[in-house]
């Protein structure tokens, strides 16, 4: 498979988000940013990237790609898929970057946009190829938060818009392509009016940054984490629905509660004040500190969402098909005496207070090796949705020796028997650096029907396929862990 290559041009906050989201995603990553320190800051971004991103995966994330610091926009970008432009937010700064950087890129490459308040139509302005330019604006950190704003401008090529989103989605990612171009897109125009509310409310008296966080936090901002404004308000309209909630909400729209036609002015007796406010909150940790706290809690909700398959958790239930799918399709199986089923990798999310893979993870990865060889014999999806299936009636595990973060495992599987309405087999579990046995999982499956509840004879066409595979295996001795009860020998 080919390797693309994304161009990072300026390695700051944002910039090393985007270097470290493209490379934990298997893309080669050049940047260029001319800070003294921008190496070491996009290093650092990349440590935490990789110390959480992994976390929100329930498969293996694709291998790393390479990551190079170069001395020039041209190196960075030539021959590159994508660039990404995150310099600071000066328009006469922009247009010199993307007069560089279209004298030395393909014509086929998106450039993107970090910016926040720029529309892209001013982007574009002086430009010798605006068609392939757009707005690309993330969130931060751009590792683990997943919208990105797509707004094209007048000139940007539909193909490219397209391209843009489809990579974006490769990624990870949530594009929301915008498809008027506005000031500050959409969320930073919520982000300015819940901002522009908070000076009031601390220029008054009447909150302080940490209370104003705290009704965030604690109330509207978990609703919205998980259903945004519109879907959180039908609900508060009851059963009656959202009509209901605006008819008896919307008057209030009128009253004068929020001060958002007018900003107070950020003396530096108010700039003080919050400044001294946010260090009696938060100056405890170090910004260091802080990040950490922050990736940690953020995996903790979109994993939770992950279970509810709702909102950023029903993303990266499809992320995590998309890699599943890419890896099945890199290792078919084979009905090889015994079958090399599964490759993966211990994940962050499969380790327990002792550092080692917990117990359920060795029974998930039996019951992934499994799947495959359901899978292999016809038992997929629509096999099961047409309403039959084989359930599992009994697990054996034998834990052997222990594995770590980040090791490689695989899966072999032993087809020890069948028949019309029962399969019994072995997976063993191994080390791949040096194919020491980890685990072994012994498991009786019955063909089921589902509506039923009751076993029922397998078609002929998947006992014929597990007769191939019991031809090939036919001649593999018995294991001597098979049938062991709890405690026994073997």
């Amino acid at each position: 498979m080919t390797v693309k290559t994304a161009a990072i041009v300026g390695g700051g906050v944002i910039g090393g988000g985007w270097a470290a989201r493209f490379v934990l995603n298997g893309w080669n990553v050049r940047v260029f940013d001319p800070a003294d320190d921008s190496q070491r800051k996009v290093e650092e971004t990349l440590a935490n990237a990789r110390r959480s991103l992994p976390l929100l995966a329930d498969v293996e994330m694709p291998g790393e790609g390479e990551l190079l610091f170069v001395d020039s926009i041209a190196e960075a970008v030539a021959g590159a898929d994508w660039v990404q432009e995150s310099v600071p937010e000066r328009l006469d700064i922009k247009h010199t970057v993307y007069a560089q950087i279209q004298d030395h890129v393909g014509t086929a490459a998106v450039i993107g946009s970090s910016t926040s308040g720029f529309k892209p139509s001013e982007l574009q302005q002086g430009a010798g190829r605006p068609a392939q330019m757009l707005v690309t604006h993330p969130f931060n950190p751009v590792y683990l938060l997943p919208l990105i704003e797509v707004v094209p401008g007048t000139a940007t090529d539909a193909a490219i818009v397209e391209r843009a989103c489809s990579i974006l989605t490769e990624l990870g990612m949530k594009p929301l392509h915008v498809r008027k171009e506005i000031d500050a897109h959409i969320a930073d125009r919520f982000l300015e009016a819940v901002w522009r509310e908070g000076l009031w409310l601390i220029n008054d008296g009447i909150a302080t940054t940490e209370e104003i966080d705290d009704a965030i936090r604690y109330g509207f901002g978990l609703r919205w984490g998980q259903m945004g404004l519109f879907e959180t308000y039908r609900i508060a309209g009851g059963e009656a629905g959202m009509a209901h909630f605006i008819a008896q909400f919307g008057p209030c729209l009128s009253w004068p509660w929020t001060k958002l036609m007018d900003v107070p002015e950020l003396t530096d007796e108010l700039t003080q004040k919050i400044a001294d406010q946010s260090d009696q909150q938060s100056g405890a940790h170090s910004i260091g500190e802080l990040e950490r706290i922050r990736d940690d809690n953020l995996v903790a909700m979109m994993r939770g969402l992950k279970d509810t398959n709702w909102g950023a958790g029903e993303l990266l239930n499809a992320h995590d098909a998309r890699l599943r799918a890419a890896q099945d399709s890199a290792r078919p199986v084979s009905i090889a005496a015994p079958m090399n089923i599964l490759r993966t990798r211990v994940l962050p999310s499969w380790i327990d207070y002792n550092g080692h893979m917990t117990e359920h993870r060795y029974l998930q990865v039996c019951s992934d090796t499994s799947d495959r060889l359901l899978a292999h014999i016809g038992v997929d999806m629509e096999y099961v949705v047409a309403g039959h299936s084989y359930y599992t009636a009994e697990t054996h595990i034998v834990h052997r020796d222990e594995c770590a973060v980040g090791d490689e495992i695989h899966t072999t599987l032993q087809l020890l028997s069948h028949d019309e309405k029962r399969l019994h087999i072995l997976t063993t579990i191994h080390a791949a650096s040096d194919d020491r046995v980890l685990a072994t999982g012994e498991q009786m499956l019955l063909h089921v029907d589902s509506a039923k509840g009751k076993t029922c004879p397998a078609p002929d066409s998947i006992i014929q396929a597990l007769d191939a595979i019991a031809q090939t295996h036919r001649d593999l001795p018995r294991p001597s862990v098979v049938g062991r009860c709890t405690g026994g020998g073997g």
